[in-house]
């Protein structure tokens, strides 16, 4: 069964793309959620004239993403945690903490567009964030013990 995207699904695919969904996932969660509609011959024509119409709009929205991912790049985040005996956390760090650090920084991003595993140790780690579909930037952070 093809569907359109209406908007971002995690591991199917983003807003606006043609993806092939089994009929029961299609009917049954994406279509009723609003996740998704039918794609019916007059439905790609109208996706395909809608695209044509935001190309220029998404080449700037991709400009943008490109300037903010080199000044993310330039930052140097430190998170300071509470730490226990070996090293070890009270709690974890997790993407919402980077969240937290970068709109401090003043880059409001998303704590759900920020893919990191859950750090439960002091040190050195690496953090994936995306700001568009083509612009993903790896951003290095360490976290370090509160004095």
């Amino acid at each position: 069964m093809e569907i359109i995207l209406k908007q971002d699904v995690e591991k199917l695919g983003f807003k606006d793309d043609i993806v092939t969904v089994k009929p029961g996932y299609g009917r049954n969660y994406l279509i009723p959620q609003g996740l998704a509609v039918l794609a019916t011959p007059s439905a790609k024509k109208v996706l395909a004239e809608n695209l044509r119409q935001r190309a220029h709009k998404e080449a700037k929205l991709v400009e943008d993403a490109n300037k903010v991912a080199e000044a993310i790049k330039a930052l140097e985040i430190k998170i300071t945690a509470k730490v226990g005996a070996g090293n070890k956390l009270f709690g974890s760090v997790t993407s919402a903490d980077i969240a937290e650090k970068l709109s401090s920084n003043g880059h409001n991003i998303d704590k759900k567009f920020i893919l990191s595993s859950i750090v439960k140790r002091v040190g050195k780690y690496n953090a994936t964030v995306r700001l568009h579909r083509e612009v993903v930037v790896d951003l290095p952070y360490e976290v370090v013990a509160e004095v």
